[in-house]
């Protein structure tokens, strides 16, 4: 087998790819590949693995050897799935290998709202502590989560493991339907959001959860409440939640993902970090990214080599 791996940069210089390399008779490894470079780089080789190279139907069409792409993570929206199945192109992605991860992330997010971690730091950053007429300060009211309600979308691992670690910390979960899921008969986000404290998001970006969190639904939260997002860019509006915490309709926004990524043309949350008053928190992408689970995205991807 002729592996070739086009994008290992995205795994991080630690990752160990042993368990790949016992399983081909050659692998080459790339740590990028331009678009114009990703026919010549997978010339004559039988497998592809790509995280999030794209390979469109044009690529494959010029890769007659290919005979399998492994997606070094879940998502599979960088392969032309259509024209890989109407050429006998075996499409294998990992699952499950950053629940761990992802769920810590999440907790860590959640925590840092109630305890209004950003203003908080930026008023020590500012001096603030030290010019205080006592020995703490207590300006920005802090959320104890225990006997609050949070609201997850997404049932799967992810989410399951998010709502026992928050009941953990005794707050009542309760999960809101899947978007787009006609059968699913647990009551909306839209219906669950005046009675909940905070919200965590764990569903896929579908046509049906694009702006999920949309301005309409702000309105329906309880004043203070906390947003998560660790799932992707785009099931929040990010402009409406961003002037609802402005206003302080909104208790805390926390997001580890953007629509665009990396956001090369800016973004307004990224630019309203600065402002002292906002309770607000941007993490790059990074929730996945615990040398465990990235070195269990190359175990997974060297079993699929064997599928």
């Amino acid at each position: 087998m002729h592996a070739v791996i086009l994008d290992a940069a995205s795994l991080g210089p630690d990752v160990d790819l042993a368990p790949i390399r016992e399983r081909v008779a050659r692998l080459d490894v790339h740590d990028h590949t331009p678009p114009e470079a990703i026919v010549e780089r997978l010339a004559g080789a039988d497998t592809a693995i790509v995280n999030k190279v794209v390979l469109d139907a044009d690529a494959l069409a010029a890769l007659p050897d290919l005979r399998r792409i492994c997606v070094l993570a879940t998502g599979t929206n960088n392969i032309d799935m259509a024209e890989a199945e109407s050429r006998g192109i075996a499409v294998r992605n990992v699952t499950a290998y950053g629940t761990a991860s992802v769920a810590q992330h999440t907790l860590m997010l959640l925590l840092a709202l109630a305890g209004r971690l950003p203003r908080y730091q930026r008023d020590v950053a500012a001096g603030r502590w030290g010019r205080s007429a006592f020995f703490c300060l207590l300006d920005h009211t802090t959320l104890e989560l225990e006997g609050k309600r949070l609201a997850i979308v997404g049932h799967g691992e992810l989410g399951s493991r998010v709502g026992r670690l928050a009941e953990a910390f005794g707050m009542h979960v309760v999960y809101a339907a899947r978007p787009g899921a006609a059968q699913d008969t647990r009551p909306t986000l839209a219906a669950l959001a005046p009675t909940v404290d905070a919200i965590s998001l764990h569903c896929p970006l579908t046509e049906a959860s694009h702006h999920l969190v949309d301005a309409e639904l702000l309105t329906r939260l309880r004043p203070g409440a906390l947003l998560v997002n660790c799932a992707r860019g785009g099931i929040v509006d990010e402009l409406a939640a961003l002037d609802a915490l402005r206003d302080g309709r909104l208790g805390g926004l926390a997001v580890d993902v953007l629509p665009e990524e990396p956001p090369r043309h800016g973004h307004p949350l990224l630019e309203a970090l600065d402002e002292d008053d906002l309770n607000l928190i941007v993490t790059p992408h990074n929730a996945w990214i615990s040398p465990e689970a990235r070195q269990r995205i190359v175990r997974l991807t060297a079993d699929n080599l064997s599928t």
